[in-house]
């Protein structure tokens, strides 16, 4: 296990990078035997060290996707974002193969990785899966996030142009008020006036004066 670097980012593993080649479903173990028995004919063959020989690279894993690079002088061969990643497994009848397929990022072709490894192919068939999972989970945790976020924003909108409402509301009904102060006239002053006094006096006690030519007595009038 000494030839494999890892740090905070990333762990890289050096393989044999038997090839690449253009697959016509994305997933199946039968897919891995068909594209290694492809690769056997040197027209399929990409390896960067010529016909039918295979280059050894290194095969960086993250959580952002799968480089290989040329192990000497690191040169990016081919980079595959993980969410492009649609299947990885070991060789059904040669255990030191493995591979995976990967959508091509600009268009729909989907490609199998083939790479041979007599140390590490479980391995990282295990790991390339667990980043994968790893990645989806943290990709719904974020949509979730997301989400909760936008929920918040629309709840404080409402909140704002409730209190908006709310704000006119008050200023119309004490507007009202002030207008129906202002809108009364002379007129309507005097009459309130008179209805005032009015009221005033029918609370007050009058008293009678009996005169000489009254037959009935004093009266008090309350």
């Amino acid at each position: 296990m000494n030839d494999i670097y890892e740090n905070d980012n990333d762990i890289s593993f050096p393989v044999k990078f038997v090839g690449r080649i253009e697959v016509v479903r994305p997933v199946g173990l039968q897919l891995l035997s068909e594209a290694l028995a492809s690769l056997k004919n040197s027209d399929h063959v990409t390896s960067s060290e010529g016909k039918g020989k295979k280059s050894k690279v290194s095969l960086f894993l993250s959580m952002n996707g799968i480089d290989i690079l040329e192990h000497d002088t690191k040169f990016m061969l081919y980079t595959c974002p993980l969410f492009l990643v649609s299947f990885c497994a070991v060789h059904p009848t040669l255990p030191n193969h493995f591979g995976f397929v990967a959508q091509h990022p600009a268009s729909d072709a989907y490609y199998c990785y083939l790479f041979r490894s007599k140390k590490f192919s479980h391995l990282l068939v295990s790991l390339i899966g667990d980043a994968f999972h790893a990645s989806k989970r943290d990709e719904n945790i974020g949509r979730n996030r997301d989400l909760v976020v936008e929920a918040l924003r629309h709840r404080n909108k409402t909140l704002l142009k409730e209190n908006a409402e709310l704000k006119r509301r008050i200023a119309a009904l004490t507007q009202g008020e002030e207008l129906d102060e202002d809108s009364l006239g002379e007129g309507d002053v005097d009459v309130i006036r008179d209805k005032v006094f009015s009221e005033a006096e029918s609370k007050t006690p009058v008293v009678r004066f009996q005169a000489a030519s009254d037959r009935m007595p004093l009266l008090k009038k309350t």
